[in-house]
């Protein structure tokens, strides 16, 4: 079998020198109150994704977010929306994605009229920036050293620490072998493994940065009084949340972790990170930081990630806007039984009929097709689920972009 990892495809250089798998449109908008509008501009149209922000006050951690996706390598262009009265501007936000080298527009739809003219002007700026994306974007060679891979495990079952999430780390000891770069988030799933974590930390400087995080996510679910397991873990043979965590955590493989990076925050180097999206400081009442599988994702591909796998045990149907989904199971009966929306079975491992290396082999394999744009099943059924929380204490010290 070919070795995937040798493998090379064309993909979209971006002026930062980063390579994208996608060359997709995307729409934002900055309001709850313009996300029809923004779903009508899009409805119908190929290569457009839509992504935005409900709330209509100020908050730091999602304008992060959004201006780290607006700059994405898959993306290559950008529309902002938004009706007029938010504090999050879109012209700021195209700004932003303007001076990363991407054509960008944007208007507010008070000012255009109303709903239908403004899918109207929607839709005309959608083919113009469709037409330049498509006739000036660079196209250069690319293989696994230029990929970013996140990875996210939900709807977990005993499988999913025994072959889904192993599996993963086995590809993703080889994908840093080759000089590309891998993160693992759920910080509030690493409970109870503290040594482990540390003992792998690249740097006495890594070490400081795992600390900290672990020990503030173990602070926050003290808190709040609720940690990441769930009734359909315990369904699925789950029993604590240290059962979990070393399942969660095999994801992550062998390597030595390179640091600790923050929601919208790209690695500065390859190698192994951590993604640590717990808030320093919050006062939310109840409820952990990340509140469903979607937002995981979404943190994944702020940080960079071209394409990002999902691993889950009892099967799910999300999908992703512009990073490509791989859903990956270690359970047969579910990918069977959701055959449709599975891309890849692991459980074979534990049957016997493939080893983990063998699995991680073809792990690759589907990843390079998707990467040199084979549509996953998620992308084929249109699956563009988001979320982007927007309850995060702000962190003052920060400069705010987007503030009218």
């Amino acid at each position: 079998m070919t070795d995937p990892l040798n493998l090379a495809w064309s993909g979209y250089l971006r002026d930062d020198g980063r390579k994208g798998v996608r060359n997709t449109v995307l729409i934002i908008y900055t309001v709850e109150c313009a996300c029809h509008v923004a779903h009508a501009i899009a409805n119908g149209e190929d290569g457009v994704h839509v992504i935005g922000f409900p709330g209509c006050y100020d908050n730091q951690y999602a304008i992060r977010l959004i201006l780290s996706l607006a700059r994405h390598p898959n993306v290559g262009a950008v529309l902002a929306v938004g009706l007029g009265c938010e504090y999050t501007q879109p012209a700021k936000i195209a700004d932003v994605a303007l001076k990363s080298g991407r054509p960008a527009a944007s208007f507010f739809i008070q000012d255009v009229g109303g709903t239908r003219s403004s899918v109207e002007r929607g839709k005309a700026i959608l083919a113009d920036l469709r037409r330049t994306i498509d006739r000036d974007t660079p196209r250069a060679a690319m293989g696994f050293g230029d990929l970013t891979i996140g990875c996210e495990c939900g709807g977990s079952d005993g499988t999913s620490g025994f072959v889904g999430n192993p599996v993963v780390g086995t590809f993703f000891d080889r994908l840093i072998d080759n000089g590309g770069t891998a993160i693992c988030e759920e910080i509030v799933e690493m409970i109870g493994l503290k040594d482990i974590i540390l003992d792998r930390a690249a740097t006495p400087q890594a070490r400081t940065q795992l600390e900290f995080a672990y020990d503030k996510a173990v602070r926050y679910c003290q808190q709040v009084r609720q940690y990441s397991v769930s009734p359909g873990n315990f369904a699925g043979g789950l029993t604590t949340i240290e059962e979990k965590s070393m399942g969660a955590f095999a994801k992550s493989g062998s390597q030595p972790i390179q640091g600790v990076i923050k929601v919208g925050q790209q690695p500065p180097w390859a190698g192994l990170w951590i993604m640590d999206s717990v808030p320093d400081d919050h006062f939310m009442g109840f409820g952990y930081t990340n509140p469903n599988d979607t937002e995981g994702i979404m943190d994944l591909i702020s940080g960079g990630s071209q394409v990002v796998m999902f691993v889950t045990g009892r099967g799910s149907v999300i999908g992703s806007p512009v990073a490509p989904l791989i859903k990956v199971t270690g359970n047969s009966r579910t990918f069977e039984r959701m055959a449709e929306d599975m891309d890849f079975d692991a459980g074979r491992v534990l049957a016997g009929q493939i080893s983990l290396d063998g699995a991680a082999t073809e792990l690759g394999e589907m990843v390079a097709s998707v990467a040199s744009g084979q549509p996953s099943k998620p992308e084929a059924l249109g699956h563009r689920e988001y979320f982007v929380m927007y309850k995060h204490q702000d962190e003052p010290t920060q400069k705010r972009d987007c503030k009218k």
